[in-house]
């Protein structure tokens, strides 16, 4: 059993986003679609694919800070300033599994370092696209619609 996805929204995702300033109803219908199909919304947090919410690999994990985060100290300081101070520090890559802000501000690090442009929030098929080319190259549109149906019941939450 996972997390539900009206309160997932409300309570992460939406405010990670806007902590970083990159709230829009299209990227909160990203993650949450994301974290449907990655993780069930929770209820996998950890496989041999990767940590969390969004099975984020330890190497993309890496990537994301070397490759994009260093590019941007201020965004870096925001999204490092989600991470537990000590745990951090010990096991990055835990605070995947352990920290959902933290891993939802990684998962939309990964997302905005490919630069789609983000289609309306109800378009299913073209947020699927996104999914598949930023989280799930193997995968397949429908692994992404069938979770949606599947986790989020059809009803998209409140998005704003």
């Amino acid at each position: 059993m996972g997390i539900a996805a009206k309160e997932l929204c409300q309570h992460v995702i939406r405010p990670t986003l806007a902590y970083l300033n990159r709230h829009c109803a299209s990227a909160e219908a990203l993650l949450l679609g994301s974290a449907a199909s990655q993780s069930a919304l929770g209820s996998a947090l950890h496989d041999r694919r990767g940590h969390g919410l969004y099975r984020i690999g330890e190497h993309r994990h890496r990537a994301v800070w070397d490759e994009y985060l260093a590019l941007d100290p201020e965004l870096a300081s925001l999204v490092r300033g989600l991470a537990s101070q000590h745990a951090f520090l010990g096991s990055p890559h835990l605070e995947l599994t352990v920290n959902l802000r933290y891993s939802t501000a990684i998962a939309w690090m990964l997302v905005e370092a490919q630069a789609p442009l983000l289609p309306p929030a109800d378009d299913l098929q073209a947020l699927a696209r996104i999914w598949r080319q930023v989280f799930s190259p193997q995968g397949r549109l429908r692994d992404f619609t069938e979770a949606w149906e599947t986790c989020i019941n059809q009803k998209l939450p409140q998005l704003s």
